[in-house]
Formats: structure tokens, C-alpha cells, sequence
């Protein structure tokens, strides 16, 4: 499941979105908006009394009220996540570069020390600002987002087989913001895999690439 991921960019006019925050931008040097990470702070875009606009969320939408953060949600018929769904106001476009899916195996790297997975980055060549599904409510620990996932295509299928996030196309991005329920939901769908493409493995921590 994508628990990684990243924003080369800081707020700007894309996807209709004023370039502007609601809210002030962390002023601490924990922020570190262009590595998405759980429970890290993020960039989304929402809208607040028709305006289109960025803010900085908690990449967790349950604010730590789980086991372990809440950052994709796949199944919109659950009552907790449909509540969400079905109202506008509480969805967001979550604008990333690129996402990373772990390898299924560990790789023997030959330098003595235990075998580890490899990070696999995919990227959208038709897009390289891409925006994902998401959702947001506030929390006690402040506004939490998630992303929303779906079937994954022929590209993440290899790596991940039972999801990845929902890349929307750029003709969607309104529609999910301000669509009825049912057709946000038809939004739910593998992002067209010839249109993408993926590096790796690399592993930052031993080598840059194998």
C-alpha cells in the first residue's frame, strides 16, 4: 500500500487551485512537504465556500485514533468512509510527482548484511503533477487526509497486486471535488498503465540502485 510518496513543488495554480494556503504554512523545520510520509504533514487541495485553495494536513485521517495511520482507504460503501464520500466538502486532491510501492521480496545486496525490499517509484509521464483522490475530516490531532486506493493496473500490479492509489485524469478533478456520490465512486479506477512508468528497485539506505 503507498505509505510513501512525494511533491517536488510548492502551492501553485494547478488543477484550478488558487495559489494560496487557508491556513499558514508550518513555520518548523519537521516540515518537510515534498516527502510524503505517515503521519507527516502534506499539501491538498480542497474547497472552502467555492474557492479552490491548498492546505497542509495530517497524512492520517483518523488523527491517530487507530493501531497505525490511517492514509488509504479503498472500500466507500463502509459507513465511515461513505459519510465522507458523500459530502464535497470533505474531499481533496492530493497533488504528488511520484509514489513508491515496496518489492515483494528482499534483495541480497552482497554486502554482508540482511536482505531488504526495494523501493519502486512510479511516475505519470502524461502528468507529471498528478492528482490523487482523497479525503479529509478534522481530528484531534487537527485536519487528517487520506488517499484513496483502487485495483491496480499492469505497471503496479507486479509490485502491489491488491491496490494502488486512484490517479485521477485531469478532466476528472472537478467531478471529484464536486460530484454526487455514485459518480465519484466511478473515479475509483487503475490510472491507464501505458501512461506511466516506474524506477527501481533502489534502496537509499545501502546503495542509491541496484
Amino acid at each position: 500500500m503507498c505509505n510513501r510518496a512525494r511533491y517536488a513543488g510548492e502551492p501553485d495554480t494547478i488543477f484550478a487551485a488558487a495559489n494560496k494556503l487557508f491556513g499558514e504554512r508550518p513555520r518548523d523545520n519537521r516540515f518537510d512537504a515534498k516527502e510524503l510520509r505517515p503521519k507527516g504533514r502534506a499539501y491538498v487541495i480542497r474547497e472552502h465556500d467555492g474557492e479552490r485553495a491548498w492546505d497542509v494536513m495530517l497524512w492520517d485521517v483518523l488523527g491517530g485514533q487507530a493501531s497505525w495511520p490511517m492514509t488509504n482507504v479503498r472500500n466507500l460503501k463502509l459507513p465511515q468512509w461513505r459519510k465522507l464520500a458523500e459530502k464535497p466538502e470533505n474531499r481533496c486532491l492530493v497533488p504528488l510527482t511520484e509514489f513508491c510501492e515496496w518489492t515483494p521480496d528482499k534483495h541480497d545486496l552482497g554486502d554482508g548484511k540482511p536482505p531488504l525490499k526495494g523501493e519502486m517509484w512510479f511516475q505519470v509521464t502524461d502528468q507529471p503533477v498528478f492528482a490523487v483522490a482523497g479525503f479529509w475530516q478534522q481530528t484531534k490531532e487537527g485536519a487528517g487526509f487520506t488517499m484513496v486506493t483502487c485495483d491496480p493496473n499492469e505497471l503496479v500490479a507486479p509490485i502491489h497486486p491488491k491496490a494502488m492509489i486512484t490517479i485521477l485524469e485531469a478532466k476528472d478533478v472537478d467531478t471529484w471535488l464536486r460530484g454526487s456520490y455514485d459518480a465519484v465512486v466511478e473515479l475509483q479506477r487503475p490510472y491507464d498503465s501505458s501512461r506511466m512508468t516506474v524506477r527501481g528497485p533502489v534502496f537509499p539506505t545501502r546503495q542509491m540502485e541496484r
